[in-house]
């Protein structure tokens, strides 16, 4: 591919540190954010500014998309002024943004329609691995064209996977993020017992994340309790969002979730206190607040 070829809508917290990998592998990026201002890094650096996600695709061969919410990737790619309607036959769209697998799979049949190929590339590893490249990529859709992106790919993450057809990396995903849930309410729930005993949190992890409790959550995300950073690497709000896809799907498959079920209530109230802005270690602070005797 040219490397002026290259476009990029969404550069939130994860999609700009991704971005600029691109850029530093030599690829001149077209850019669109809703948010202009949180494209000024990139444009700093060289990216083109493009006012619309029609007008980046109609200036790209291959597009990547990293948004917030089902209806967001709805109206960047499907939208009147949204990727499809400016993409060329013969173009690329891949959504890395964490959605919905049956949005995945009506895109990809729009898409096929109009000559281009789709892409649904969901990614793990929060902030930390976007930042530095580690991400793990579950992508879905067609075998060659997983090839021909694999060179980009493999520039933004470490452990890269074609899992199938359209929507299989959302599924993938979603996989995911029921194991996170879960394991997130074990790591706050043992931190919160360490502070109630006098313990020291990061002598804690320092002894129990590398023994059969160790886990990305504990070792990561619970480091960043004991700190008291409650900073999101991925914010509270988008993980009640991923869980209610899982649970929808799980409905659709007749398939019961109980402890999925749990963890979003968990998260609702995290939401309902004001919290959804925080990173998904802000549960901490509401299992506390739970065990504090206050009103």
């Amino acid at each position: 591919m040219q490397t002026e070829s290259i476009g990029w809508i969404g550069t939130g917290v994860m999609g700009q540190a991704m971005c600029r990998h691109l850029m530093d592998a030599g690829y001149r990026l077209k850019v669109y954010n809703r948010s202009r201002e949180k494209a000024e890094g990139l444009l700093a650096r060289g990216a083109l500014w493009h006012d619309s996600p029609s007008a980046v695709a109609a200036a790209s061969a291959i597009v990547f998309t990293m948004v917030g919410f089902p209806h967001d990737v709805a109206e960047v790619v499907m939208g009147a002024d949204g990727v499809l309607a400016g993409m060329k036959p013969g173009g690329i769209l891949v959504d890395m943004t964490t959605s919905s697998p049956a949005l995945a799979q009506k895109i990809f049949t729009e898409a096929v329609q109009r000559g281009i190929s789709v892409l649904d590339a969901p990614v793990s590893g929060g902030d930390v691995g976007a930042r530095e490249a580690t991400l793990s990529i579950m992508v879905g859709g067609r075998a060659d064209t997983f090839k021909t992106l694999l060179p980009f790919f493999q520039l933004l993450g470490k452990t890269i996977s074609h899992m199938g057809s359209a929507g299989a990396g959302q599924h993938t995903k979603m996989s995911n993020q029921i194991l996170i849930a879960g394991t997130m309410i074990g790591v706050v729930e043992s931190l919160l017992y360490a502070e109630r005993t006098g313990l020291n949190p990061g002598a804690l992890i320092d002894v129990i994340g590398k023994g059969a409790a160790g886990s990305w959550s504990i070792n990561n995300l619970g480091r960043r309790i004991a700190q008291n950073d409650f900073s999101p690497g991925f914010y509270i709000k988008h993980f009640v969002k991923d869980m209610g896809i899982a649970l929808e799907e799980a409905r659709r498959m007749n398939l019961s979730l109980p402890g999925l079920a749990l963890a979003q209530q968990f998260y609702i109230a995290a939401q309902a206190m004001g919290l959804e802005n925080l990173g998904t270690q802000g549960l901490y602070k509401v299992v506390k607040k739970l065990n504090s005797g206050e009103p």
